[in-house]
């Protein structure tokens, strides 16, 4: 839900979500959210720019460590340790059985980014499963199939090798942010070099861990979908007049889900999106390692990667999280989840049961496939209410519904 003060709330099945308020810093816009999840709230940052005509918004990390502790991170270990299932603690969560057959940790690891492909796809998997399990409470979600799928395509350990080259490719962008921050206080991220922007121009096939789940389109036309932990890389460059980007399918649960090999198109905010879940989720890693050095037989972290980290100068002016973010979420999902039954035909727009779908009023202007957004609503005005589906959304008028896809009419009813 988008407001009138250009905040917003995003309500997710499972009682997730967060509350956005803008943030202006040396003339920069930032959102500043306010996540809440299993009635834990915390915040993070992320600076909006505009890229082939879409807003996005890039992760920018609150703080930053030394250039010897990324330094540490980033080099392969003295000697491959072991770290097994026990040292991290995986036994005894379900999720980990569940996906049993998708993924499969290293035996040793010879370098950090060994040790943080497992923890970024351990974190991954482990959200998207209780995710399910919270819906499914709630009655928002049917049961999950603990058979794994026959089209399944696990995270094998060739692309899990892609992913931790990937991994070290994102330590060795924010040591360079970092060592930016310490010679000029006031420096902020470039997103040509810390973004999406970057990834599609330097000529490398990225590799990405999906952070959330997406119902995408493949070359073919076909839809299907990408769930947490599912792992995609780019084909090429974005053309000059793209609105999307084309990546090939690495790793995938089967069933709904895209097919191994498949190329789909990933809409910019949506790669954006991947990008950021990759970076947060390896900072979090990076809190890990420097705090458990030395234990459970991870290496002792030298002395000179030890200082804790600085907090970034954007940061430090920014205002504390949101106190009122889970009533906001709670609220935002049930209006959400009355808004999509509505348009299912489940429920009359005041609330009561629908005896029957009733047939749509023609339309009073014309609606066009291939239109925008912005023609829509420049032609019936603002909806009555919006389901986001992802790439898909529909917007609720008054005498009909229209569905986007990537930003374009699909459907009209």
């Amino acid at each position: 839900m988008e407001r009138a003060d250009h905040s917003r709330v995003v309500a997710e099945r499972g009682g997730r979500g967060y509350v956005q308020h803008p943030y202006g810093y040396h003339g920069h816009e930032y959102g500043h959210r306010t996540y809440y999840e299993h009635g834990r709230a915390y915040d993070r940052f992320y600076r909006g720019y505009s890229y082939h005509g879409a807003y996005v918004e890039m992760y920018s990390p609150a703080v930053y460590y030394g250039p010897a502790f990324y330094g540490w991170a980033y080099n392969p270990w003295a000697v491959p340790i072991a770290y097994p299932v026990a040292a991290w603690g995986w036994g005894v969560s379900p999720w980990f059985g569940f996906y049993g057959g998708f993924f499969t940790p290293y035996p040793v690891y010879a370098t950090p980014s060994l040790w943080l492909t497992d923890y970024l796809v351990s974190q991954s998997l482990a959200a998207s499963y209780q995710a399910a399990a919270d819906a499914q409470a709630q009655g928002q979600g049917q049961v999950q199939d603990q058979a794994p799928a026959p089209d399944a395509a696990p995270l094998s350990a060739a692309v899990k090798d892609q992913i931790a080259a990937e991994v070290q490719r994102q330590i060795a962008l924010e040591n360079s942010e970092a060592q930016a921050q310490a010679a000029n206080a006031g420096a902020e991220q470039d997103p040509a070099s810390s973004g999406i922007q970057r990834m599609l121009t330097d000529n490398v096939q990225h590799v990405f861990v999906v952070g959330k789940d997406l119902d995408l389109v493949d070359a073919a036309g076909n839809e299907c979908a990408v769930s947490e932990g599912d792992a995609l890389q780019l084909t090429g460059p974005a053309g000059a007049n793209a609105d999307a980007a084309t990546l090939a399918v690495l790793a995938s649960k089967g069933k709904k889900e895209c097919p191994k090999g498949d190329t789909v198109s990933v809409a910019f905010a949506d790669l954006q999106d991947m990008q950021n879940h990759m970076r947060e989720t390896i900072d979090a890693g990076l809190g890990e390692l420097q705090a458990k050095g030395g234990k459970g037989g991870l290496p002792a972290v030298p002395p000179s990667a030890a200082a804790p980290p600085k907090k970034a100068a954007f940061a430090m002016d920014a205002p504390p999280p949101d106190p009122a973010a889970a009533t906001q979420i709670n609220q935002s999902w049930g209006e959400a989840d009355t808004a999509e039954k509505e348009v299912a035909g489940q429920v009359a727009p005041d609330g009561a049961a629908a005896a029957a779908p009733a047939a749509p009023a023609a339309p009073p202007v014309s609606v066009d496939l291939g239109q925008t957004i912005d023609q829509v609503t420049a032609a019936l005005g603002q909806p009555k209410s919006i389901v986001n589906l992802g790439t898909k959304k529909i917007y609720v008028f008054k005498d009909m519904k229209v569905t986007f896809k990537d930003g374009k009419v699909s459907d009209v009813q």
